[in-house]
């Protein structure tokens, strides 16, 4: 009975990591679907794989926080990880979802860009996530979330050019809004990054 009450802290960690990949995974999926519309729902199904998988992930997350008495970090801050990885996973859903029913065929070179710097925020996000079993090296877990809030910074300032131009220049309203409507789904992407960024941010500084 008593071992079943004892910490397994690196369980937490494995998972983080898990979900962790299925967010990178997405987000590889996410760009060639901005790349290939032709094979759009190949790409939408690859995400919608992957968060499947996630969700299976933070679910058993979540039943093992229940179940384990110490926790490496806290359990709100377990919690609050977990739930706000798993929301990046479901804005990409819903961007190659609405990819597939409003019908784009066309996109715009701010519309890559964005999906290009939501790649790379997901890798970031792996790599801080990656990191946090060892707190003894904080520098590289902050620098990453650094970058990660860089490249937030960046989306924030192509989507307002995006906006701009597409505002100016697109005749179509059906089109006009489509786009509006996935720049903004993208934005949030990475917005969503950065809160993960954040977490991760304050639980290096409370254990260093």
């Amino acid at each position: 009975m008593f071992s079943r009450l004892m910490p397994r802290e690196g369980r937490f960690f494995d998972l983080f990591n898990a979900h962790a990949a299925q967010i990178v995974e997405g987000g590889r999926a996410l760009v060639q679907l901005f790349t290939n519309f032709e094979a759009a729902a190949v790409h939408a199904e690859r995400i919608d794989t992957a968060e499947h998988t996630a969700d299976k992930i933070t679910h058993e997350t979540i039943a093992l926080l229940h179940k384990t008495f110490i926790t490496p970090i806290d359990r709100d801050q377990i919690h609050q990880l977990i739930t706000n990885m798993d929301d990046i996973l479901d804005l990409i859903q819903d961007t190659a979802e609405s990819i597939v029913l409003y019908d784009i065929r066309r996109t715009s070179p701010e519309a890559q860009q964005l999906a290009q710097i939501c790649q790379m925020t997901c890798e970031r996000v792996k790599t801080a996530v990656g990191l946090l079993s060892n707190l003894r090296h904080p520098e590289a877990i902050l620098k990453t979330c650094e970058e990660i809030d860089r490249l937030e910074s960046d989306a924030d300032r192509v989507m307002r050019s995006a906006m701009s131009r597409l505002f100016r220049e697109e005749s179509d309203v059906k089109q006009l809004i489509k786009l509006r409507s996935i720049y903004e789904l993208l934005e949030l992407i990475t917005d969503r990054c950065e809160d993960v960024a954040n977490i991760v941010e304050g639980i290096v500084l409370e254990h260093s």
